[in-house]
């Protein structure tokens, strides 16, 4: 009888550990950016936050995604791409917002400065279908992020439907998306080389980031996920400490003030 209930309590815990775990996967890549959101909205600046590292993960889990059907993997980590590119277009949309808000400011206070009236405050355009490679990831509207992350998926989609017999292919592709993922971090590592300072950067953010790609990696690993997967997170691990080693370093040894490069608003993310 004892054995039956211990049995049974055993069962119960194990099957709410898979829960939280499956939970965690799903949604904690999404987590990291409630900090970095929020600020974002709180100071109407996203100038340490890079949109390249959007840029990178929406290939990387649209790459993931067609990499599905050349190589079944769970549907757990098919739902967290889904999630994880929501996110990110949520993230591009907040950051275009508000630099374009912050670009109609500077015109505005150059334009009382000149007191010229009579003139019409006008902000340049920059679209996707101008093609303009100077301006690459730095358009005027979302409807362009948008315009490029559609064209990039039909392109992507019909190059892996022609290619899906070819085991060299798909492996080739699996690789590319978690290698991507993996990079993801480079984007935010450089922006703060660059200004030689974490400020606008949630630290926060970066410590969900190393959390949740150990959780990540430990994850492959035990459910024996293709060897990309976890090859790939572990160098995931590596960038995020060496992120957390820059907060460290120009926190205690402050470089010489430099003019802030725009880093592309946003970075991102996923577990």
């Amino acid at each position: 009888m004892e054995d039956e209930m211990f049995e049974q309590i055993l069962s119960v815990f194990h099957n709410l550990v898979a829960w939280v775990a499956a939970g965690a996967m799903v949604f904690g890549g999404l987590v990291p950016y409630i900090p970095q959101y929020r600020d974002i909205r709180r100071t109407q600046n996203a100038e340490g936050f890079s949109t390249y590292v959007c840029l990178v993960l929406l290939v990387a889990n649209i790459l993931r995604i067609l990499f599905r059907f050349g190589r079944y993997f769970e549907t757990l980590l098919l739902w967290q791409s889904i999630i994880m590119i929501a996110t990110m277009l949520i993230m591009l949309n907040l950051c275009t917002n508000v630099r374009t808000a912050a670009e109609l400011n500077t015109k505005r206070r150059s334009f009382i400065a000149t007191d010229g009236k009579d003139e019409e405050i006008r902000i340049p355009k920059r679209l996707f279908l101008d093609f303009d490679w100077s301006y690459f990831w730095l358009w005027s509207r979302f409807v362009d992020y948008m315009q490029c992350v559609l064209a990039f998926t039909l392109m992507a989609a019909y190059i892996t439907y022609l290619f899906l017999d070819s085991a060299l292919f798909v492996e080739t592709l699996g690789f590319l998306a978690v290698f991507t993922e993996a990079m993801l971090g480079t984007p935010q590592l450089y922006c703060n080389y660059q200004n030689k300072s974490t400020e606008g950067m949630s630290i926060k953010m970066v410590l969900m980031w190393t959390s949740g790609d150990t959780f990540k990696t430990g994850y492959f690993v035990l459910t024996q996920a293709p060897v990309q997967f976890w090859t790939c997170g572990l160098l995931q691990v590596l960038v995020d400490f060496t992120i957390l080693f820059q907060v460290y370093y120009y926190s205690r040894y402050p470089q010489k003030p430099v003019s802030h490069t725009v880093c592309h608003t946003t970075s991102a993310k996923a577990l």
